[in-house]
């Protein structure tokens, strides 16, 4: 594909306070093979030295421009932002993340995956997360899958493929289309959106790594996988969408178990001595989901988990260490803010 024949990609990196990482950045950016892209860098107020990097940056390659916000914004609402930066004659829209990197292959794969089958409307691949490969389990002959198959084996087998914000490329026209892009009152928005997108596309999977996402202490993927926040981020995606998926036996059968799930992992949480802003957030949760909070089932749940204790005091330790049920999440680690001082709380102040 030559660069006249490219169609126009619009990069964008919401940035906040990233002036040890946002040069390799810019620099996967600039070493991409495909060449035709415009790549906005917004800033969301940082206070550090990102801003001069930005700006020598752009001085250098007129495909770079800089937005300011005007005030500091939540991080899924300064995505928003970023995304409504898309250019009009962009054809697809790609993030990088400004403290995660791309290969300098991704968008050229990415693209001549999209381009020869004009219903895939996301495209992921593979990502290097620090050290582990991310989003394994599809056969390798399968590039393109219908989205209601990749939503529905999500539902059913755990298969979760769409990844992190860096690790995928929307067409344009969907991302213009929708305006906020991300639910910005759910913390796993990616997931959410692309569950809306499948309902009229198909999913491209490219069988390679492509990105790399980095994952660091005071990240958001770090504090919500210090909640646990995919137990009440999988129960939102039942309830919005799993009927939209699912035969009615099935969504019901979907919401059982991961109730159980949930559950169990909460009753683990009692023994482990979970403070009270861990509790109020999924009490949060659980209400905002209209499932509501049981003490019953939590009481059951924790006595359950004494009981394997009791029996198996070596291995159920083990596992209570390893805390059980923490996942990676998609919304990536830009717009770091202090994590709020935790409130020591006692198990039986559950409430």
């Amino acid at each position: 594909m030559t660069t006249g024949s490219q169609p126009l990609v619009s990069i964008v990196s919401p940035v906040y306070n990233e002036s040890e990482h946002l040069a390799e950045c810019i620099e996967s950016v600039l070493a991409q093979t495909y060449q035709n892209w415009d790549y906005t860098i917004v800033n969301n107020c940082s206070t550090d030295g990102s801003m001069e990097i930005a700006r020598r940056y752009a001085a250098r390659d007129r495909r770079i421009r800089i937005h300011e916000n005007q005030q500091f914004l939540p991080v899924i609402q300064n995505h928003n932002v970023a995304f409504r930066q898309t250019s009009p004659n962009s054809k697809y829209c790609k993030v990088v993340l400004s403290d995660d990197w791309i290969f300098p292959e991704c968008i050229e794969r990415m693209v001549a995956l999209a381009e020869e089958h004009p219903s895939v409307g996301i495209v992921s691949a593979y990502c290097l997360e620090g050290t582990r490969v991310m989003w394994a389990g599809l056969p390798y002959e399968r590039t393109v899958i219908p989205g209601r198959e990749v939503c529905r084996r999500h539902l059913l087998e755990g298969l979760y493929l769409s990844g992190s914000a860096t690790s995928v490329l929307y067409r344009a026209d969907a991302v213009r289309s929708r305006n906020p892009f991300y639910n910005d009152a759910h913390i796993h928005a990616d997931t959410e959106v692309a569950f809306e997108l499948l309902k009229a596309s198909d999913f491209g999977f490219v069988h390679q790594v492509l990105t790399f996402t980095r994952v660091r202490p005071g990240s958001l993927t770090t504090i919500a996988s210090d909640r646990s926040s995919h137990y009440p981020g999988t129960l939102h995606i039942l309830r919005i969408y799993g009927q939209d998926y699912l035969t009615v036996k099935e969504f019901e059968a979907c919401m059982s178990g991961h109730m159980a799930q949930y559950y169990r992992f909460l009753g683990k949480s009692v023994l482990l001595g979970r403070d009270k802003e861990f509790w109020d957030y999924h009490k949060r949760q659980l209400a905002e989901a209209g499932v509501g909070f049981s003490r019953v089932r939590l009481t059951l749940a924790a006595l359950e988990n004494l009981c394997m204790a009791a029996l198996n005091p070596k291995g159920t330790l083990e596992k209570l260490l390893r805390h059980t049920g923490k996942r990676t999440v998609a919304i990536g680690p830009e717009n770091r803010a202090p994590k709020p001082a935790a409130i020591p709380g006692q198990p039986g102040s559950v409430g």
